[in-house]
């Protein structure tokens, strides 16, 4: 191994067109996606407390943020409906009528030639209980009753016009039984965009509010334990197996080390999801002047990419990319 001083390693970062001329990993606007919340009932948007920047949309709020989105050069939008009746089974997810199905519907006109369209197919946003799933009889999710939820909740996101469905309930299976219901239905080319290694994490608190969040309790029997890392490759080779197009490490910044082991494990695209919590943490720490926003926003963001997520869903997503363009 050559040594100093005939070896100077500090020459390749002497200037900002040297750095940028040798720089390992880029981030580019297409490689981020925007969260997007639409709430059935407001005529105007409303903002959310605990995530300074980012609001409930209505409906015609959502399509000028869609074409927003779609001028910055973003690859997509992810879409949550906040319903305005909830019940325990969920049932305005699956309705063509629902708020989310019609958002997509909506977009998917907007927008849907410049942008991937994707929908989070889940049912706490839908449940009274707040809960991934329906609930048995002892109050615990049934995996196997919640697929039949979810299957249906695919067709209804699909026809709405979808391009991509966000599985984000971790429930065993739920790849191979929504890639079976679409197959079935004609819908060869929606995609299927697992939630694998998916964390109980402390840092969906401000999503709890964006959705209005009916939750008590916790999900920790079906989403993942923080101390688990090969947990998460096992669960994202299951979903590649089962028919997955990507697969997601959620959230990112205090998971880097498994989005790491997905990325060297699958041959599969694998995005990251930087989550309500991280993205108020560096809001909060910005606006007492802590920290230079733009940069903490950027270089969290390119953490993510070089750990090696191929998309990263953001709330900076839009800015950044007016930012880098």
């Amino acid at each position: 191994m050559s040594r100093y001083p005939e070896t100077r390693l500090r020459r390749l970062r002497q200037s900002a067109p040297l750095r940028a001329l040798v720089r390992e990993t880029s981030l580019e606007p297409r490689q981020l996606v925007l969260p997007m919340f639409v709430r059935e009932g407001l005529t105007e948007p409303a903002p959310i407390g605990s995530m300074p920047g980012v609001q409930q949309h209505s409906l015609h709020s959502l399509r000028r943020a869609a074409a927003d989105a779609a001028e910055a050069g973003i690859g997509g939008v992810m879409l949550f409906g906040v319903p305005e009746v909830r019940d325990a089974v969920g049932s305005g997810a699956d309705d063509p009528d629902g708020i989310l199905n019609v958002a997509t519907a909506a977009i998917a006109a907007e927008a849907g030639d410049a942008l991937v369209v994707q929908t989070d197919l889940c049912l706490d946003e839908f449940t009274d209980h707040g809960h991934c799933g329906v609930l048995d009889a002892r109050g615990a999710v049934d995996n196997d009753a919640t697929l039949d939820r979810y299957r249906s909740m695919a067709l209804a996101q699909a026809e709405a016009g979808s391009h991509l469905l966000g599985l984000s309930g971790m429930m065993d299976g739920q790849v191979a039984a929504l890639r079976d219901a679409l197959d079935t239905a004609g819908f060869h080319d929606t995609l299927l965009l697992a939630y694998s290694a998916k964390y109980a994490s402390a840092f969906y608190g401000p999503f709890r509010e964006a959705v209005d969040s009916q939750l008590q309790g916790d999900r920790r029997t079906y989403q993942m334990d923080a101390g688990n890392r090969r947990e998460g490759v096992r669960e994202a080779l299951f979903d590649v197996d089962e028919g997955a197009d990507i697969v997601m490490v959620k959230p990112a910044m205090a998971f880097l080390d498994v989005l790491r082991e997905v990325r060297d494990a699958v041959d599969v695209p694998v995005w990251a999801y930087q989550v309500s919590g991280e993205y108020a943490m560096i809001e909060a720490a910005a606006a007492n002047g802590w920290i230079d926003r733009r940069a903490a926003v950027l270089e969290s963001l390119l953490a993510i990419r070089r750990a090696g997520a191929d998309a990263v869903l953001t709330y900076w997503a839009v800015e950044a990319a007016q930012w880098l363009r």
